[in-house]
């Protein structure tokens, strides 16, 4: 079954999925030969998962599934596919600030600064758990573990990412010995305890009216969430007014726009993008990555 997806104007397939690491994660799959992501979704509650198949065309997206979906089915294929590839956000403000600056101009030109995210909050904040203090080997590691151990089978035999429920039913030894998440153990197991109890909407902070800061603190409150998994998750829900600094970021900055100097501090970055004002976030990981298509292998 294929559906056609229109995009907006100036949209970059290319960009949006290489725009951060999340293509390389299960069940997400980049073919890069082919320009194609895959992805498994979940269809309506009691049904089986099924895989899509996300590839760009004539202005918009073709996506074909493994399975023939019915009216809500598709409907809902259509809502996940414009949410992870963010064709709803509005980025004119973003396009104007950055076109402004000859050196940041090429992020309009290119369509780039849309980041791609999972279906759900809850998916992009266990895989930012994921992503805290290790290298990004160990990320793939962790993700696949969770996914392949937990998640429910597609008629191709490929998984989904595992419900809040399916993980609050694991052990934290599960994820000890089987996922290999370390300290994580504990956190992911009561992060996912909380959500399938519905203690924690982490859903509500897509459209959350709090101020930036007061979000953050609010992320900051699950276990094992800090200041770079915290901002990192807030530009996938729409806050680009944090930088989400780590040793990637800044040894790249001090490559690419540290002159002479060893290495950059964090102050310096900040000032370096403050006249992106609440863009900033966004604008030092467009600058940041802007290689990636050509060279450099994807990172977070």
């Amino acid at each position: 079954m294929e559906i056609k997806i229109r995009t907006p104007k100036g949209f970059s397939f290319k960009r949006t999925v290489r725009s951060h690491g999340w293509c390389e994660l299960l069940p997400f799959e980049f073919d890069e030969g082919q320009w194609s992501l895959v992805r498994v979704l979940e269809a309506a509650p009691g049904g089986q998962p099924f895989t899509v198949k996300i590839t760009g065309a004539r202005s918009g997206l073709s996506v074909t599934t493994t399975a023939r979906l019915g009216q809500r089915a598709t409907a809902k294929v259509i809502r996940d596919v414009r949410h992870m590839l963010r064709l709803d956000d509005e980025m004119d403000g973003f396009y104007s600030a950055v076109q402004e600056e000859p050196e940041f101009a090429w992020i309009a030109r290119e369509g780039a600064g849309r980041l791609l995210r999972s279906p759900t909050v809850y998916e992009d904040l266990v895989k930012s758990l994921c992503t805290t203090n290790c290298s990004w080997a160990l990320t793939e590691k962790m993700v696949t573990g969770l996914v392949r151990g937990l998640g429910r089978e597609t008629s191709d035999g490929r998984r989904g990412f595992p419900a809040p429920e399916a993980m609050a039913r694991a052990t934290e030894a599960f994820y000890r010995d089987e996922v290999r998440a370390g300290y994580r153990a504990p956190y992911l197991k009561e992060l996912a305890e909380r959500v399938a109890a519905g203690e924690l909407d982490v859903e509500g902070w897509l459209g959350s009216e709090l101020p930036t800061e007061e979000l953050r603190r609010e992320m900051k409150r699950v276990k094992g969430v800090g200041d770079y998994a915290a901002e990192n998750l807030l530009k996938l829900v729409g806050r680009y007014d944090c930088l989400a600094l780590d040793s990637w970021v800044r040894a790249k900055f001090a490559r690419t726009r540290g002159g002479a100097r060893p290495a950059a501090d964090d102050a310096r970055i900040a000032r370096y993008y403050s006249r992106f004002r609440a863009w900033r976030g966004l604008a030092l990981w467009c600058d940041m990555t802007r290689d990636w298509l050509e060279s450099e292998p994807t990172r977070r």
